[in-house]
């Protein structure tokens, strides 16, 4: 039995191997992502495309996966979430690679997660939707006032948002979850934040000067739902400074804000009055209020308690 080198030795000879090189050559030569490349390209030379017959064909195997990208979870390329950029180093073909576009969401969507660590809410709450809530008679109201802001929420064209208030348990955060995740579905940018927890983040933020960075995070988020307001102690810093400067631009620019809480309007505008200072701030709690009452529709959840 011949030798595989006396194979290929005597297929060579025969003009075959030469051949079928040139055919590759060819197939290669005409991918819309190479042919791009080389259009216009003085500086790339037979002898280089030759020489870097490996390097196109590993270009146009790796763009091709991201042609037909099965997600970043599935992604086939030698290096997962990057795709390959042909150029010219030392007179050689070369391929750099860089981050696509779901590889760089998925980094900021994990920085602004790791910046705002209230984020991360209950797994019920995280995979609420509106198919699993307990439609109830007495809920029913609130259940459709949170599905029609779902299906309608627009984002830089409408600034509403809502107020659910209702007693302790009776589903109003599940039911924000449910928004968030259809909202998500819709490709709608959206952060829903335990209030308490993120106030108490933003004390702490200060220390390591990514206070600025928080604050940006949510005032231009294209829909913001702030879980439980009222909650938290109230301070003349928190309020002036972080709940109304998110909230008067978020009215400017007609981005939607959601609210729950145990208190209606009345009630949470008494609680913004006090500081821990001592004393009442009436006029600097209504300026807050009249943002929230002129910007979002009131919705009372009414139901049993869930968690009794």
């Amino acid at each position: 039995m011949d030798s595989i080198q006396s194979a290929l030795e005597g297929w060579d000879k025969s003009g075959k191997l030469e051949e079928r090189l040139e055919k590759q050559r060819q197939k290669l030569l005409a991918d819309p992502y190479i042919k791009d490349f080389l259009e216009g390209r003085a500086d790339v030379t037979r002898s280089m495309i030759d020489l870097g017959m490996m390097k196109l064909y590993e270009f146009k195997k790796e763009r091709t996966h991201c042609d037909h990208c099965p997600g970043l979870e599935n992604c086939p390329n030698m290096m997962q979430g990057f795709r390959p950029v042909l150029h010219v180093e030392r007179q050689q073909l070369e391929i750099a690679y860089s981050k696509c576009p779901l590889k760089l969401k998925q980094e900021e969507d994990d920085r602004q997660k790791m910046l705002i660590q209230s984020l991360h809410m209950p797994k019920d709450i995280l995979n609420a939707s509106f198919d699993d809530i307990d439609r109830e008679k007495q809920r029913q109201p609130a259940i459709m006032a949170a599905m029609q802001f779902a299906a309608q929420a627009n984002p830089g064209e409408s600034g509403q948002g809502l107020y659910l208030c209702g007693k302790f348990g009776v589903g109003k955060t599940y039911l924000i979850g449910a928004i968030a995740n259809h909202l998500k579905g819709k490709g709608i940018q959206t952060y829903l934040v335990y209030t308490p927890d993120f106030f108490r983040e933003m004390k702490q933020s200060i220390a390591d000067n990514s206070y600025q960075e928080k604050i940006e995070v949510l005032r231009v988020a294209e829909v913001l739902i702030l879980d439980d307001i009222g909650a938290e102690t109230t301070t003349a810093w928190t309020r002036d400074e972080i709940l109304g400067p998110i909230l008067q631009y978020r009215m400017q620019e007609k981005l939607p804000t959601l609210f729950t809480s145990n208190y209606d309007y009345e009630t949470l505008e008494k609680h913004l009055m006090y500081s821990t200072k001592g004393g009442e701030e009436e006029l600097k709690a209504m300026r807050i209020m009249e943002r929230i009452k002129h910007f979002t529709t009131f919705v009372e959840v009414n139901g049993r308690n869930r968690r009794v």
